[in-house]
């Protein structure tokens, strides 16, 4: 049984960079707009929702990208060493 088609890591890797730098920005101003004295509590749950929400995202490219793949493997006449039959007047 062959194997499904894989995602191409590396266009995985680019696809998410972006974002990934802008969860990290999130996290980071979410952590510098904490009060003083209470960097946790002012912060905590604005970062777990960051996460969440990146975690949700992260997962759904990848399969999307998986889909992709698979999707492009496709053959719908079925996979075949003959050649493809030449157009009539040619």
């Amino acid at each position: 049984m062959d194997s499904s088609p894989i995602m191409n890591v590396e266009a995985y890797l680019a696809e998410m960079q972006a974002t990934t730098e802008s969860m990290l920005r999130e996290i980071a101003g979410a952590v510098n707009g904490a009060p003083d004295g209470a960097w946790i509590n002012g912060s905590e749950m604005q970062v777990r929702d960051v996460l969440g929400e990146y975690r949700r995202r992260a997962y759904e490219v990848a399969l999307q990208m998986r889909t992709d793949a698979a999707e492009a493997a496709f053959s719908p006449g079925g996979q075949t060493d003959e050649p493809a039959p030449a157009k009539q007047g040619q």
